[in-house]
């Protein structure tokens, strides 16, 4: 494994349906969801680790800071961008910022650790 700070990642989606608080139950409201924010944001810092990782590796998340600043309304087009920040053995640490056209919709720190996959999956099932 060799990430070092600066590995950056991007990401860019537009707001559908299936993305908004309505339909993901976390308000009711037609705008990009909190939980969906996070999703896209997890999934760009997952996309930016797995080219460096090991075969039979995979990162987990295990801590979350998001702050949620502005609305996206349906068929908003919304850039996210993470960047590593931190390595400390196994622990990776992401700053991350997600943009509409104009202004800052949501940023945030993620904490992901490199595990064997395989271990982890066993780990988790055999509770």
């Amino acid at each position: 494994m060799t990430l070092a700070p600066g590995l950056r990642s991007q990401l860019l989606i537009m707001v559908e349906r299936e993305d908004t608080a309505q339909k993901v139950g976390s308000g009711d409201v037609p705008v990009l969801a909190t939980p969906r924010l996070l999703a896209f944001a997890e999934m760009t810092t997952v996309q930016a680790v797995r080219p460096h990782l090991e075969p039979g590796q995979t990162s987990v998340g295990t801590r979350v800071e998001l702050k949620h600043l502005a609305a996206s309304p349906l068929g908003t087009h919304v850039q996210f961008t993470a960047e590593l920040t931190e390595v400390d053995g196994r622990r990776l640490v992401f700053a991350f910022e997600a943009r509409d056209r104009t202004k800052v919709v949501g940023r945030g720190t993620i904490e992901r650790v490199v595990v064997d996959r395989a271990r982890f999956v066993e780990h988790a099932t055999a509770r």
